[in-house]
């Protein structure tokens, strides 16, 4: 499979999880990959990882913290050093959970910050050079907490970001259509990455979580990486401001 060949895919959160598994994907494609996170020190790691799966790209890493803009701005400026940016997929995000009359201003920031904020920062640098192309292809990473309140937990700041992301998405596909850049958003379930795994070893969350989820499981990173590969490529030349749940059908009681 050579489809995403000479196409260079920029991924945040890239160093597990969801973001881990589409970089590996998107490699086998044959894609050029960077991958983007915070932490240098996994992201060595990841890069070792999707080097292993083969693919005929180019594997890059660069360090930066997406609720920077300023960060932002300087790893699409080093990307772009090195050659245009065919996709973007925003997977970098972080989960808090704190009764709403408890949560500090600081821990609601930093949900704001990482969640939305750092989605737009991405989709506004990268999203330029894609309008000014007339080509390219966003994929944003929402959440099922962006459609329904999830239960016990309470994490009204996440749902909220997320929320957010999805009309971003919404507002953004609509608004570059005619330029030829499409833009989409997948709102995943519960998923088994370092943030689920956290909640999992609650017993009574883990109950309620896949008690209320017709598949009766949680889902698997690649299930969602798999989506995002579909909206990234030319198969979904005309799906453009979408949100598709991976959820399991949590969303369809």
């Amino acid at each position: 499979m050579s489809f995403f060949a000479d196409r260079r895919v920029v991924i945040t959160g890239a160093s597990s999880g969801i973001g881990l598994s589409l970089a590996k994907q998107v490699a086998q494609a044959g894609a050029h990959v960077v991958l983007v996170a915070r932490r240098a020190h996994q992201l060595e790691e990841a890069k070792s990882q999707v080097e292993k799966v083969g693919g005929s790209g180019r594997v890059e890493i660069i360090p930066a913290d997406v609720s920077s803009e300023s960060e932002v701005s300087a790893a699409m400026a080093r990307v772009l050093q090195s050659g245009k940016v065919d996709v973007l997929v925003n997977n970098a995000g972080i989960a808090r959970n704190s009764p709403a009359i408890e949560t500090t201003d600081a821990e609601w920031l930093e949900v704001m910050d990482v969640n939305l904020n750092g989605v737009f920062w991405c989709c506004r640098a990268f999203g330029r050079g894609m309008v000014a192309r007339g080509r390219g292809t966003i994929v944003n990473i929402g959440s099922m907490s962006g459609i329904v309140a999830n239960k016990p937990q309470p994490q009204a700041h996440y749902n909220a970001s997320k929320a957010a992301v999805h009309m971003l998405t919404k507002s953004l596909a609509t608004e570059w259509a005619g330029t030829g850049v499409r833009v989409n958003a997948i709102a995943p379930g519960y998923i088994g990455t370092e943030l689920t795994q956290r909640g999992l070893s609650n017993p009574q969350w883990k109950e309620t979580w896949l008690a209320m989820t017709p598949l009766g499981r949680v889902g698997e990173p690649g299930e969602v990486a798999g989506v995002a590969l579909f909206l990234a490529s030319d198969a979904a030349s005309y799906v453009t401001g979408a949100v598709v749940s991976v959820d399991g059908a949590y969303t369809a009681w």
